[in-house]
């Protein structure tokens, strides 16, 4: 529903901004304008396509590989000591608590097709403890921000949608997209830890938190005191590393288990081309409605009218091209796609509105859409501090998408 208001609106108001600049005078062929980019954003977002197609499968039968061989199992075993602090009361053998840790362990791998599932079971199972079912649980309202701030380790479609639109180093933003899915994920933690007034004193807690802010701070202030193009270079190299490393680490596991790791990467790989003919008609529709409305001068205007309210944080003008991905991210995560794509292809896949938009695409997840399916699935009618909680972790997200792109990528003046 969402997604079909966003639609319907980008067209309706490319005709409003077009018809204002035709009947004024101050651009005679707009319409004529908006046509052609109508058909140009068609056979970019296709060619966009094709280059996508390759990286996506090979990643998606990797991740499969990963899934078969249990690597979701290690890591949700490894997070099951903070689990136990951040829903407090929640029966550790309790099916909600094992659904919940390989949701996080998914989610945070990148296997969406085992996230979402077990998300769901963790929401329904959460529901059998709930006193009050019309009313989300303490524990359910903290599972879904959760799961909306989106803590993501490997962002493997953002990059891949960099290599496609001709990035020299497509992973360069693989540290900031990190620290700024961490960040969301903290804030949303931090904004219904004190809502619920949980007990953040524990040290073994405490320690976990500081451990999560400054190992990747650290990494990134120092990254930050090189020259921007050797920073760029060992940024790049640090997020190939980590990503061979996991490919090792799966590939690996696969082998010490004896799992048919062949069969399981070509289960995966049809899943990524069905994935890449799934997305195709999203991202041509939402790149086709974004160009005619870029055509018709409305994006521009209304990024710029954004943009006069944040001028005075002294922020890079180029800031502002990447604002309209950052206020579709928490609506529809399609059109965030579509608007970081074509941010890309406008301003270029290395300038810093291109990574900016990346940054505000992996730094969170889609808020309105996740809460709306995990609510929907335990049937709550009330969500009490949800919602505004989620705004918090994308907030946070945000600002720390802005902070860290600023630190390293800020453009010579």
């Amino acid at each position: 529903m969402v997604l079909n208001f966003v639609w319907l609106s980008m067209f309706l108001l490319a005709c409003g901004f077009g018809g204002l600049r035709w009947i004024s005078g101050a651009d005679p062929l707009v319409f004529a304008s908006m046509t052609q980019a109508l058909f140009e954003s068609a056979q970019s977002a296709v060619s966009l396509l094709i280059g996508l197609a390759g990286s996506l499968i090979f990643w998606m039968g990797l991740l499969k590989v990963a899934e078969t061989a249990g690597a979701v199992q290690i890591v949700a075993k490894l997070t099951a000591p903070l689990l136990r602090r951040v829903f407090p009361g929640l029966p550790i053998d309790h099916p909600a608590a094992g659904a919940m840790v390989l949701n996080f362990a998914a989610n945070a791998l990148g296997i969406d097709n085992a996230a979402t599932p077990t998300g769901l079971k963790a929401m329904r199972e959460l529901q059998t403890l709930n006193l009050s079912p019309d009313v989300a649980s303490d524990h359910q309202v903290m599972f879904m921000v959760l799961h909306a701030a989106s803590l993501t380790l490997f962002p493997i479609s953002i990059i891949a949608l960099r290599a496609a639109a001709g990035a020299d180093q497509p992973a360069d933003v693989f540290l900031p997209i990190l620290f700024a899915s961490l960040c969301s994920a903290l804030g949303g933690f931090l904004a219904v830890a004190l809502v619920q007034r949980l007990h953040l004193a524990d040290p073994w807690l405490l320690a976990m938190l500081a451990l999560a802010i400054l190992v990747p701070g650290a990494a990134l202030w120092a990254l930050a005191k090189l020259p921007a193009v050797q920073m760029q270079a060992l940024s790049s190299q640090i997020a190939g590393a980590l990503l061979f490393a996991a490919i090792l680490w799966f590939l690996g596991l696969a082998a010490w288990k004896r799992i048919d790791a062949w069969s399981a990467f070509l289960e995966g790989a049809r899943e990524g081309l069905a994935s890449t003919i799934q997305i195709a008609p999203y991202l041509i529709g939402m790149l086709v409605a974004i160009g005619v409305l870029r055509a018709s001068g409305g994006l521009d205007d209304l990024t710029q009218g954004l943009w006069s309210l944040l001028r005075w944080t002294g922020l890079p003008a180029q800031t502002a091209d990447a604002l309209p991905t950052m206020l579709m991210k928490p609506l529809s995560g399609s059109g965030a796609r579509g608007l970081m794509v074509e941010t890309m292809h406008r301003f270029g896949p290395d300038s810093f509105a291109g990574r900016l938009a990346c940054l505000f695409q992996g730094g969170t997840d889609t808020t309105f859409y996740v809460i709306s399916l995990y609510s929907g699935a335990a049937g709550l009618k009330r969500l009490r501090h949800t919602l505004p909680c989620a705004l918090i972790a994308d907030l946070a997200g945000f600002i720390a998408a802005i902070g860290v792109a600023v630190l390293l990528f800020r453009p010579a003046s």
